[in-house]
């Protein structure tokens, strides 16, 4: 791992977040040898039908785990309460504190406004950790850091009370199977609980030699929807042909509250992105 070259950090409210969302992006720059960490801030305790929040804190760490190895980056849970958190002085010191160890260039994290208050909570959260991570006298057993990291928000569908400005797109079609291979980790998640929330059990296949090729057809609907969202944007941005032949993609709004970028911090902090046709 080149740790000269930019590090990412997402940070996410549950396991699976970082890579339903910004996996693609993760895989490149595990492609490119830089380094990556992942971060669920709760514990995923409330995350199913059947098992016990007991059960599932390990499980869920296990998974975790077993996800970030898919690409060879880090991925860390913590133990705020799935379900339970809020923007507290507790998290965003915790926040703080990671970006402040880990020194990302570039911070992943949900908008704030979600259909989920835990997310809306880590989003909250990292925008008020934005600036603070340069104050020595806020959280002073870590050092500051001189200058904030850039931060960007995950992809989202949310219309309310805007929707998300797709500053950054990023084609992640090569990588699709990177991020089934990842989701597929997260078996209590996707074959369990989002398949019985969606009420799809009976479509997951008892085989296990076909649980991946579920995963990546699962996985390829939900995404697919990003592009088919922004595809007048698309055709404006990259012409008629290259706008309408792209199916999988990542979308980024630049956070306001933290570092600012031009157009060479973009080359180097999104490896990939899409250039607007001239």
């Amino acid at each position: 791992m080149n740790e000269n070259e930019p590090r990412l950090l997402i940070l996410g409210a549950h396991p699976d977040d970082a890579e339903f969302h910004g996996g693609g992006l993760a895989a490149i720059y595990r492609q490119l040898d830089r380094p990556v960490k992942l971060v669920s801030v709760t514990d995923g305790a409330a995350g199913h039908h059947e098992r016990s929040p007991a059960e599932l804190i390990p499980l869920r760490r296990t998974e975790a785990a077993a996800a970030g190895a898919v690409i060879g980056a880090t991925y860390e849970t913590w133990d705020f309460p799935d379900g339970g958190l809020e923007p507290t002085l507790d998290v965003r010191h915790r926040i703080i504190r990671e970006i402040r160890e880990f020194r990302p260039d570039l911070v992943l994290t949900h908008r704030t406004c979600d259909y989920h208050p835990d997310h809306r909570s880590v989003g909250q959260c990292v925008q008020d950790a934005s600036y603070m991570v340069t104050v020595p006298h806020v959280v002073p057993d870590v050092p500051a850091l001189r200058k904030d990291p850039v931060v960007a928000y995950l992809p989202d569908l949310f219309t309310r009370p805007a929707p998300m400005r797709a500053d950054v797109i990023v084609d992640v079609s090569e990588h699709m199977q990177s991020i089934a291979k990842m989701l597929a980790c997260h078996r209590s998640q996707v074959f369990e609980w989002l398949a019985y929330e969606a009420d799809i059990l009976e479509t997951v296949p008892d085989d296990e030699s076909k649980k991946l090729a579920w995963v990546q057809s699962w996985a390829a609907g939900h995404i697919r929807l990003r592009a088919n969202r922004l595809r007048d944007e698309l055709v404006i941005r990259y012409g008629d042909v290259r706008g309408r032949e792209l199916e999988f993609i990542e979308m980024f709004e630049i956070s306001e509250y933290a570092r600012q970028t031009d157009a060479e911090s973009i080359r180097q902090l999104f490896p990939n992105a899409l250039a607007s046709q001239s």
